[in-house]
């Protein structure tokens, strides 16, 4: 059969494939979207609870982790997060602010596909069009100077633009995969070795019996490396999890540990205070003014203090505050890519142009989205990169 032709073909009917096509089409350009799912958009649906977090008002380049820290600079700036905002503003969908600038629909995740397919239909009026094929595994790409040729189990597809948005191998059970590494090998381009990132943390050996407290949560602030977040923290039966640890999975390594505050909002010096107005309250007693009960036996076992305060030399207490402010966590791994939201590194921003994400190899030749080294905070941050890269690349299609 012979294969259809077309302006752009984009692999990947996620956010940023759909961004891509959709005003790729809207100047003029004939794309496929080919998708090996059933449905596109399968990502978005379930993200933020059903509702997708579809953006974060504070997105800065800084808030990406990436083997070049400047390369998402260029998409971020030329398409912000108030550019998508008109963009759901426009579509009448009602939207709110959570914490931490984190932006959901009132609604459902349903209305981010409506948008993004309704944006495709679009392209017609500029001349354009954008065909989506889903149900379409590839089974070959390959590249005869000027067209890329996808053959797919219900036909092929011929052009001289190709997009990799396929993402990374987080959440398989979506049909995510390592498909898109694959496919720039087999173009020569570079991989920074995928891990997975927002993503719970396992613990093993002596703190196994933190698993104990499986389904408390407490605010904290926790670190790894440099990175440093305040968000909740929960208990689980394999480890560790909530906002402020999955942030700090995208920079944890194995080997590392992982540092929590249990006091981020108790003042300097706060065991010798209490010892001075409470001098017959035990450390026991202190810490269920702050923490959940479970979790604040367990961590006045474990340092030991059963007497009370003010039979405490200064010195022990200044020595349980300071363990209780940075307390050492040695996880033996994460849940892996099944419960990871995302994944760090992927294709090498080195290959690409950061101004229009394409190959510096070969000519033609795209990759966008979560593809890419580029890997944002919990929060929005990834939907964003997806709107800006996608949008830079349906600029040069």
């Amino acid at each position: 059969m012979e294969p259809q032709d077309y302006d752009a073909i984009v692999l990947g009917g996620g956010a940023a494939g759909l961004m891509c096509a959709a005003f790729a089409g809207q100047r003029g350009r004939r794309v496929a979207v080919v998708e090996h799912g059933d449905r596109v958009g399968k990502k978005i649906l379930i993200s933020g609870g059903g509702r997708c977090n579809f953006t974060n008002i504070h997105t800065a380049p800084d808030r990406y982790i990436s083997s070049n820290r400047h390369f998402a600079k260029s998409a971020l700036s030329r398409y912000t997060a108030a550019d998508f905002l008109a963009l759901v503003e426009s579509h009448g969908i009602a939207w709110h602010e959570k914490t931490l600038g984190q932006l959901f629909c009132d609604g459902s995740a349903q209305q981010i596909v409506d948008l993004l397919l309704a944006e495709c239909a679009k392209a017609g009026a500029a001349g354009g069009v954008v065909d989506v094929h889903c149900g379409a595994p590839v089974s070959g790409v390959s590249h005869a100077d000027p067209r890329f040729t996808v053959a797919t189990g219900g036909g092929a597809f011929r052009a001289p633009s190709l997009v990799i948005a396929t993402g990374g191998p987080s959440i398989p059970k979506l049909g995510a995969s390592g498909f898109a590494y694959d496919l720039a090998r087999q173009f020569g381009m570079k991989i920074v070795e995928p891990r997975p990132a927002l993503v719970p943390l396992t613990l093993g050996g002596e703190q196994v019996l933190f698993r104990e407290l499986s389904g408390v949560s407490t605010e904290i602030s926790a670190t790894a490396g440099k990175a440093r977040f305040r968000e909740a923290a929960l208990f689980t039966h394999r480890g560790l999890s909530g906002p402020a640890i999955l942030q700090v999975s995208s920079y944890w390594r194995h080997g590392d540990t992982v540092g929590v505050d249990f006091l981020p909002d108790a003042g300097p010096e706060w065991l010798l205070a209490a010892k001075r107005e409470h001098p017959r309250a035990t450390l026991r007693t202190m810490l269920r003014e702050h923490l959940p009960a479970r979790l604040a036996d367990t961590l006045a076992d474990r340092i030991d203090a059963p007497r009370e305060l003010g039979n405490m030399p200064d010195k022990a207490l200044a020595g349980a505050e300071a363990r209780l402010r940075d307390w050492r966590f040695a996880p033996n791994g994460t849940e892996g890519f099944a419960k990871a939201e995302v994944t760090v590194g992927g294709i090498a921003c080195g290959e690409l142009s950061s101004k229009t994400m394409e190959s510096r190899r070969v000519p033609g030749l795209f990759a966008i989205g979560e593809a890419v080294d580029v890997t944002g905070w919990l929060g929005g941050y990834n939907f964003q990169w997806a709107w800006a890269s996608g949008m830079a690349a349906a600029q040069a299609v």
